[in-house]
């Protein structure tokens, strides 16, 4: 870990300083994992003015690893945990949303201290793949969420209507959502309506014009047998007035990796930020790599949108 990037951990109990001790505690003490959970300081989901800003940090786990045009952006998981830390040490972030290595690595640096945290619970279905559709329940389980003393979880919801794999999401989704709201924690829905191109080996593409993901969302929010603790995570869309129309639950924006420059894509999430029912962005990698390099930077104008 660099000078720089280390300076802005806060402290927290046996939190390791640099990578070799991380690993150290890895190898020769993987109890302290379970006993940094214990110790650290935890939040509620909302407070102050009800509105969130979250770092997403679980596309590695899918294979995913493409940021701002480089297709090998993070490769690199200390470059990539450099980038968390400074992200959660900036003023006005709530939180993270990752998978249970990226989460417990931020755990060990010291970095979650008062932090929303979400894991992330279907990571099955890897980018690119012939089974990608089928995205099993492989990541973090509810009930390990709820050990770790987390605040929810979050749950890919791609729907293929040509493909069965997408049923055996929607069961698994639906039995994780009902665990989850058992222990009184969020299951944060993301909803897609996909396609799977005729060129083998190619991620599945999702449709984001206004109407499939109005329906995406209408799919999503009646899986479980209660939607008291579901949350949406949205992209940001044309005419996200009439998608937003399409929902009472908590939403979330998500960023994505934008295809547009920072100033426009800056532009339509204050815009869709200012509507009914978006309580926050939940964003990885627009801000975790920019094209600039700057990630406080990136970081502090999302800040800015939210609050």
């Amino acid at each position: 870990m660099t000078e720089a990037i280390a300076s802005t951990r806060p402290p927290a109990a046996s939190a390791a300083g640099t990578y070799a001790e991380l690993t150290e505690l890895r190898a020769g003490d993987p109890a302290a994992i379970a006993r940094a959970f214990a110790a650290r300081t935890r939040r509620g989901l909302v407070r102050g003015d009800g509105r969130l800003m979250i770092i997403a940090a679980d596309h590695p786990a899918r294979g995913a690893l493409s940021a701002s045009g480089d297709p090998h952006a993070m490769n690199s998981r200390k470059g990539l945990l450099d980038r968390l830390v400074t992200a959660l040490a900036r003023p006005g972030v709530d939180g993270v949303l990752g998978t249970a290595d990226i989460i417990e690595d931020l755990l060990l640096l010291g970095a979650l201290e008062d932090k929303v945290v979400f894991s992330s619970l279907n990571r099955g279905g890897l980018a690119g793949a012939d089974f990608e559709i089928d995205d099993r329940m492989t990541g973090c389980t509810p009930r390990a969420t709820a050990a770790a003393g987390l605040n929810g979880a979050k749950m890919l919801n791609r729907f293929d209507l040509t493909d069965p794999g997408t049923l055996s999401m929607m069961t698994a989704s639906a039995a994780a959502i009902d665990e989850l709201a058992g222990h009184g924690l969020v299951a944060m829905l993301e909803p897609f309506m996909s396609h799977r191109p005729e060129r083998p080996g190619v991620e599945v593409v999702n449709d984001l014009s206004p109407d499939a993901v109005i329906k995406s969302v209408h799919l999503a929010q009646g899986l479980g047998s209660t939607s008291a603790y579901t949350w949406l995570k949205l992209p940001v869309v044309e005419e996200m007035e009439r998608v937003m129309e399409a929902t009472t639950l908590p939403t979330l924006l998500l960023g994505g990796d934008p295809q547009t420059g920072p100033d426009e894509t800056y532009t339509q999430w204050a815009k869709a930020l200012a509507l009914p029912g978006v309580r926050g962005l939940i964003v990885g990698r627009a801000l975790l790599y920019p094209r600039d390099g700057d990630v406080a930077g990136a970081v502090d104008t999302a800040v800015s949108l939210v609050r």
